[in-house]
């Protein structure tokens, strides 16, 4: 079956058509400006890509648009919309009403609705997505995939804040935790090239990129996770602080008379390496300013590492054991510094990295020496199969 896998953001859209029996891209690409000017780049394997600049002055139009590009005589994949034969939404908040991804109802999209206080900036365009579909694609079968469902299996004792229970009855203030479907994803992946049901293993997935995180994966399930009731807690990110005092929070907004906005935009948008080091979010412009000798990248560097491998440890003791460590998303791919730096700080775990294949980059690989106690993995993410995948169990039943 082909199945559209779409992640509607404000501004943006996202889209891969995928054929879930041979898991190959069909065709990939994205809508950006949305509401603005419009620009769509459409992708397929083996072709030279396109871009239209046309207007997309709404989702609607953007939707209409990568429906024109699947079926264009040209550059499309598809004769027909109808060979599209279900499409699995990335939503970004189910609250505590999604564990898992489910078939989209009248039912599930009001509950949907309801968690648009929690993800204020995502979940209205993923609603939108759902809702252009709908009308679009008559008939065809939808799936919400949620970015915080594959966490509904942590523990009260991991996901409580030590506030009073009241807030978390009258607001659910409590640890929701995300980057779920790639967390998911990459641990059954690790599972497999283990040749090991993921049932049996102690899995620590880190998903290191300009927004990090970090999971305890336990017999398949997740515990824990190092992002909390929003993406700004947890590890230190590009630009995200992580977790802080609460108490420096309220002294710094006293000191500098600012708003709760103003803070807001501070912690969110200013922070994280880049407010450490005054050089950049992107991890590859700070380590070239510390081969330059610039103390504050090195020092933001080694905030991160220390941040990364400090969780680490403490999903050890929380799992009592680790099989394997993976390392997905931008960073956690594609620097071998950083995977380095992190697992000197495990060496008491008995993990030896094996220099030349933390080395290579593109693929899947062990890059652990024989001798090494834990294993530790480099694991492309891919949260559009993981989407196709859910949508194509669910669909089939």
């Amino acid at each position: 079956m082909k199945i559209l896998v779409l992640n509607c953001g404000s501004s943006s859209l996202k889209y891969q058509l995928i054929d879930s029996e041979s898991e190959n891209v069909l065709a990939k690409g994205l809508c950006e400006r949305i509401g603005i000017d419009g620009r769509l780049k459409h992708e397929v394997p083996g072709k030279d890509k396109f871009v239209s600049e046309a207007p997309l002055p709404d989702h609607t139009t953007a939707i209409q648009s990568v429906i024109e590009a699947l079926t264009d005589a040209e550059h499309g994949v598809i004769s027909d919309v109808k060979e599209i034969n279900a499409v699995g939404h990335r939503v970004a908040h189910g609250g505590e009403y999604f564990a898992k991804s489910v078939l989209i109802t009248d039912e599930v999209l009001e509950s949907i609705k309801k968690c648009v206080e929690l993800a204020p900036l995502h979940n209205p365009a993923n609603i939108a997505g759902i809702e252009v579909c709908a009308k679009l694609i008559p008939g065809v079968p939808q799936v919400a995939v949620f970015d915080t469902a594959f966490h509904q299996t942590m523990p009260e004792k991991a996901y409580l804040y030590a506030i009073p229970y009241k807030y978390y009855e009258k607001y659910k203030i409590r640890k929701y935790g995300f980057h779920g479907t790639s967390h998911k994803y990459v641990a059954q992946e690790c599972a497999k090239m283990m040749d090991m049901p993921i049932e049996e293993l102690k899995i620590i997935t880190c998903h290191l990129g300009n927004g990090a995180s970090i999971c305890a994966v336990r017999n398949g399930i997740s515990i824990d996770t190092s992002m909390g009731f929003t993406p700004l807690d947890g590890i230190a990110m590009g630009t995200r602080s992580g977790s802080i005092d609460p108490a420096a929070v309220l002294y710094l907004m006293k000191k500098e008379n600012l708003s709760v906005d103003e803070m807001d935009n501070i912690l969110n948008k200013q922070s994280g390496v880049l407010g450490i080091s005054g050089v950049s979010s992107d991890f590859r412009d700070i380590e070239s300013a510390e081969a330059e000798g610039n103390e504050r990248a090195t020092i933001a560097l080694e905030v991160f590492a220390y941040r990364v491998a400090k969780t680490i440890g403490e999903y050890v003791a929380t799992m009592k054991g680790v099989d394997a460590i993976v390392f997905t998303a931008g960073l956690g791919e594609n620097s071998g510094e950083t995977r380095q730096v992190v697992c000197d700080y495990l060496r008491y775990l008995g993990i030896r990295i094996d220099s030349y294949k933390n080395s290579l980059r593109g693929k899947a690989m062990e890059i652990t020496t024989k001798q090494s106690r834990v294993q530790v993995f480099v694991i492309p993410t891919n949260e559009e199969l993981m989407i196709a995948r859910d949508t194509k169990e669910l669909v089939l039943g």
